[in-house]
């Protein structure tokens, strides 16, 4: 597992996660006001950890969205792609307004309980399970006895011959499934992808296509091998304030609960309903498989919340090209983490400052901007794009894919930029989603030329490639590139890369422990982003267009976008 990708692999597997506030955190009288720093024109480790220790300040109380401290980080990107010599990329302005819902569960007036006939099951929001709603016009949302049925893993992909709700209404009850899709627990090449996640494997999928079908309720299995991260990130993401877009619907058409369960309390319900938990996961895992009522069991909730519309924003910067200024090669990160704990003791660290995730990514999309502003113009225009609310969804990335200040057919290729482990240099790159467009063949050939390799994503089972913003704009047909650090370190080697790896994983994601470290190694990072500024020059030098593969499901949707005047 390399020291950057498992962190994409366990990191952005979670896009669920939300900023975290409490009301002395929005209610900030005076935004605070970034540093305006000293920076060489050139990629510089120096000048990425000045970028990355300016983000992952206190003062921006963990940069979350349309909190008053959070956009006051929006703002300084803006400040700093204004002072390296970026032009607005909005007409007159550096920011694309991003309408937003933040909804909080108030867990003493909110319940989730699953009865049978002798007992009532109560689960605690967080230890046992978590549980929103999407519903964005109500504080409160409520049902009863609503019957549970076990729908595998909760797919309908015609395309694989494979219908889990086949036969089956679901209207008024409580879906029960499992994570990832069926290829994972059997490695089986005939079932999907194998044991590489594809997008059914992700939650928010299955969330939508329950929806789609009808349910009232949803509820997750969480398993950590499948799901690639443990319950503590479930809790930690699921619980307090949560973000969403402004729905045209208010969310109607959403279930009235999403929500996941520990795999302790699942096998209880399972062997309450007189089934065995790990023969429905076999019987899952083979085409033509039927939903199991779980019979005699029954849920009722009560979801009472805050919602508060608020404003975030994308901050968008451009470099106008020389000979094709209508031509767009795009850099993007994200700039949002989880904001402030409400929970935590006094006197104890409260912000989820995201110093690798991902203050590190936008301070390598500003250290290439910085380059190319520096240097001779591109012949095409280059345009930088640090996005919003990454960790509530992908939902500011999802936004201007829906909404593009660029036309998506005049933007050429991209390459996006998420929680860079600053560890030193490494003998090679990690791309997710290996074997997806001919950026690749790029970054291939500019990493040997510094006797470097790429490498395949060594997690695919994870879906890290549908977990982060470059698939807002690849599900519309830009070849994007999500190039990671590799694992084999200069110093270390592997052995050392891995530890590294783990151990932020395991005690630092999505934790307020996620801080800059004065000792951190950039010089690594510095390569990296060396060698994406190198192919996003070389393509705004050329003419090129690069391709997505033959049979990647984008090609023909980039092929029919290039159709189009």
């Amino acid at each position: 597992m390399t020291p950057r990708t498992a962190i994409g692999l366990a990191f952005l597997a979670l896009a669920a996660c939300s900023p975290k506030t409490d009301e002395a955190s929005t209610a900030t009288p005076t935004a605070p006001v970034g540093a305006v720093l000293d920076t060489s024109p050139d990629i510089a480790a120096a000048d990425l950890a000045a970028r990355t220790k300016e983000l992952a300040d206190d003062k921006f109380e963990g940069r979350g969205p349309g909190t008053v401290a959070g956009e006051a980080s929006a703002q300084w990107i803006a400040d700093e792609m204004k002072r390296i010599g970026l032009a607005p990329g909005n007409g007159d302005s550096y920011f694309q307004t991003v309408e937003m819902v933040a909804q909080t569960v108030i867990p003493e007036k909110s319940s989730l309980s699953i009865s049978t006939p002798d007992k009532t099951f109560d689960y605690k929001l967080g230890p046992d399970a978590v549980f929103i709603t999407k519903r964005q016009d109500k504080d409160q949302v409520s049902f009863s006895d609503s019957d549970l049925i076990f729908v595998g893993y909760g797919v309908v992909a015609p395309e694989a011959d494979w219908n889990d709700y086949a036969g089956v209404d679901v209207h008024g009850k409580t879906v029960v499934m499992f994570v990832n899709d069926p290829g994972f627990i059997t490695h089986d090449d005939s079932l999907f992808n194998g044991k590489a996640m594809t997008y059914y494997g992700r939650w928010t999928y299955k969330f939508e296509e329950a929806a789609r079908q009808g349910a009232e309720a949803v509820l997750l299995i969480h398993e950590t091998a499948p799901a690639a991260y443990g319950w503590n990130v479930v809790e930690s993401s699921w619980t307090g304030e949560q973000a969403d877009l402004v729905r045209a619907d208010a969310g109607a058409s959403r279930a009235l609960l999403e929500g996941w369960v520990t795999l302790d309390h699942a096998k209880e319900l399972f062997d309450a309903a007189g089934l065995d938990i790990d023969q429905m996961r076999a019987a899952a895992n083979k085409r033509g498989f039927k939903a199991v009522p779980m019979t005699g069991l029954k849920a009722s909730a009560t979801i009472t919340q805050t919602v508060e519309k608020r404003d975030s924003r994308n901050v968008i910067g451009v470099l106008e090209g020389s000979s094709h200024p209508d031509e767009y090669m795009l850099y993007m990160a994200h700039w949002d983490h989880l904001g402030v704990d409400p929970s935590a003791p006094e006197g104890a660290d409260r912000f989820y400052n995201g110093a690798v995730d991902n203050a590190t990514g936008v301070s390598m999309m500003l250290d290439i901007a910085e380059k190319f502003a520096s240097g001779p113009p591109p012949a095409r225009s280059v345009v930088f794009l640090a996005v919003t609310l990454e960790e509530s969804g992908l939902l500011g990335s999802a936004y201007y894919g829906e909404n593009p200040i660029i036309p998506l057919n005049k933007t050429v290729a991209g390459v996006n930029m998420d929680a860079v482990m600053p560890i030193g240099p490494t003998r090679d790159m990690v791309v997710v989603g290996y074997g997806a467009s001919q950026l690749e063949d790029m970054l291939k050939d500019i990493l040997a030329t510094d006797n470097r390799v790429v490498v395949p994503d060594p997690q695919p089972e994870a879906g890290s490639f549908y977990r982060s913003d470059h698939i807002s704009l690849a599900k519309h047909g830009v070849p994007m590139l999500y190039a990671d650090g590799g694992v084999d370190m200069i110093d270390g080697g592997t052995a050392h890369g891995e530890e590294l790896s783990d151990a932020y994983r395991d005690h630092d994601y999505h934790s307020v422990s996620d801080n800059f470290h004065d000792d951190w190694d950039f010089s690594g990072s510095a390569q990296d982003a060396t060698a994406l500024y190198e192919v996003g020059r070389r393509i705004a030098d050329s003419d090129l267009w690069p391709e997505w593969y033959e049979g990647n499901e984008f090609r023909g949707i980039r092929e029919a976008s290039l159709n189009e005047q």
